[in-house]
């Protein structure tokens, strides 16, 4: 994904697009969304080709993305979206569906959040998204590794490209710490985790955070 967009500055709401072909869900999570002062709810989506529809009109920071629609699912409309708008998708699933989550992964999500989440973690989940982090459950990341262990075809990823420094960022994004949380925890400056974040990504060939997390899994770093 080519991704020029913006960090979020100021006080500007957060622009999201809800694809669910659950009306009643689409409107919980506009409720919860909205009432954080921090986010607008610009469009919704009740299938995958609506979704990329809307992405492509409205432009949105994030879109929140089911997995399950008729017609178009949300892997395939993630594909699109990300190749073709640079808009970042948070995909909401449900535990246990390897095949949907592994999918979803290599179409480009920017992250992943259970269904069960609360609404402070949905909020800060799409906050997160929209300012570049990653956002993992930790449950959704091991069902991630577990199914990429059992297949013949996935290899190990090398590490030795990666200095100490870059391991330690490597294990903070593996376990779904923002930019912020990894500076904290290594007590090093914000800006310093940007640029190891950016050659641990170039470095392990990875497209995203959400790949470079579960490398970091599957290497056994968190």
């Amino acid at each position: 994904m080519n991704d020029q967009r913006p960090a979020m500055t100021g006080a500007r709401r957060v622009r999201v697009v809800l694809a669910d072909d659950h009306a009643a869900v689409r409107e919980g999570l506009r409720m919860v969304l909205e009432a954080s002062g921090r986010i607008s709810v610009v469009g919704e989506a009740a299938d995958g080709a609506a979704a990329i529809r809307t992405a492509t009109q409205v432009r949105p920071d994030v879109i929140l993305m089911d997995v399950r629609m008729p017609q178009v699912d949300g892997i395939a409309a993630t594909e699109t979206i990300t190749a073709s708008t640079g808009v970042r998708v948070l995909v909401l699933t449900t535990f246990g569906v390897d095949d949907y989550v592994l999918g979803a992964l290599a179409a480009g999500a920017s992250g992943f959040l259970l269904k069960t989440a609360s609404g402070a973690e949905l909020v800060d989940g799409t906050l997160r998204v929209a300012a570049g982090d990653a956002i993992l459950d930790p449950e959704v990341t091991r069902v991630v590794v577990d199914a990429m262990r059992g297949r013949s075809a996935t290899a190990a990823a090398d590490l030795s490209a990666l200095t100490e420094r870059e391991r330690d960022v490597l294990a903070g994004i593996g376990s779904g710490l923002s930019n912020m949380q990894i500076a904290r925890r290594l007590e090093i400056g914000e800006s310093t985790v940007k640029t190891h974040v950016s050659r641990v990504l170039m470095k392990l060939d990875a497209p995203s955070r959400v790949q470079a997390a579960v490398i970091a899994v599957q290497a056994g770093l968190v």
